[in-house]
């Protein structure tokens, strides 16, 4: 998720002489005002906080988009829309079982998405610094997500193993250690990241795409950079809806990587374990053909655009609160 851009060297730092002067943080000032040596704790407060929300508020749909994108399903696990699906299974397994496998998301969200937004941060005022002297460039932004993609995902890949077999209908496991325990055990512990290679190739273009629409979107609907949650929303919402629509073929070949989808592979004669980005791709296009690739596109991006809209809100109030607390404290103690 990309964040909004900062500001000139020169506008910021006269933004903190007008802070420091008023002894008061101004709550009506322009967003990109913050100072720019916000600290790393408060990145990764606010981006822990905005990512657990956001993986656990949409939860529910993100359990139908896994069940959707099965190449061959259980005749009672066939769907035809989101609401359909979540209906039948709180009807037939319960109305817990849409929630299955979130603590082992809420453990994974908190520390992924921290060092994201901190990496993030960093590595985005680092290479503004150097491409536009400290202004916003869509290069940096684009590159700063994907350094940042590569620690999240390293934190989240193992999680989302667990996660979308515990999502799967007639899943196994009894729970998450039994699932971790019994993956561990029969296909080692290289299964958590069997997908890895295939979740970075789709996050790049992911956050690459996300990036860009969100900072279009701004500029359209928040061209002066005030503190604005209404545009953070919109913008969240119309970044995640893009981003996730045509990313859905990486992620339907992501899903059968984790879940290894047994009457899949079994209708393929294919023993043992699948791997492999290329093998995933042909095999789901042996499936289904085409259309395969577009499985539970509709399920992705409903998930998608509440939850980029909640993370960004949640991550933008977070770090205007606590930045606000910081230069409240900073003000208090000069004058004292």
């Amino acid at each position: 998720m990309e964040l909004s851009s900062d500001r000139g060297a020169a506008t910021l730092e006269m933004s903190q002489v007008k802070s420091k002067n008023d002894d008061t943080f101004d709550g009506d000032g322009e967003y990109e005002s913050l100072p720019p040596d916000v600290s790393v704790a408060t990145h990764m407060t606010a981006g822990a906080v905005a990512g657990i929300l956001e993986h656990t508020v949409m939860y529910p749909v993100d359990s139908v988009k896994t069940r959707m994108q099965s190449l061959q399903p259980d005749p009672n696990a066939q769907y035809k829309s989101v609401y359909e699906a979540l209906k039948r299974i709180v009807r037939t397994e319960g109305i817990f079982r849409p929630l299955r496998g979130l603590n082992i998301t809420m453990l994974g969200a908190g520390p992924a998405h921290a060092l994201y937004f901190a990496c993030y941060e960093r590595a985005k005022r680092s290479l503004s610094n150097v491409i536009q002297n400290g202004g916003n460039s869509h290069i940096a932004n684009g590159v700063a997500g994907s350094v940042a993609t590569v620690l999240h995902d390293a934190i989240m890949n193992p999680a989302e193993v667990v996660k979308q077999r515990m999502q799967m209908y007639n899943s196994p496991y009894k729970g998450l250690w039994d699932c971790v325990q019994t993956v561990t055990r029969t296909e080692g512990v290289g299964a958590f990241y069997r997908s890895y290679s295939t979740q970075l190739t789709m996050n790049i273009p992911f956050q690459a795409v996300h990036f860009i629409t969100y900072e279009l979107m701004q500029e359209q609907l928040n061209p002066h950079r005030h503190y604005n949650p209404s545009s953070h929303i919109l913008s969240g919402a119309a970044a995640g809806a893009v981003s996730a629509a045509v990313t859905t073929p990486l992620d339907v070949c992501k899903t059968l990587l984790n879940t290894q989808e047994n009457v899949a592979l079994h209708s393929m004669n294919i023993s043992g374990h699948l791997s492999g980005m290329v093998n995933a791709f042909r095999t789901v296009y042996r499936l289904g053909g085409l259309a395969a690739f577009f499985k539970g596109v509709q399920a992705r991006v409903i998930y998608q655009m509440p939850s980029t809209a909640i993370a960004w809100s949640v991550y933008e109030f977070f770090k205007y609160f606590l930045t606000k607390q910081q230069l409240e404290q900073e003000a208090g103690s000069g004058s004292a």
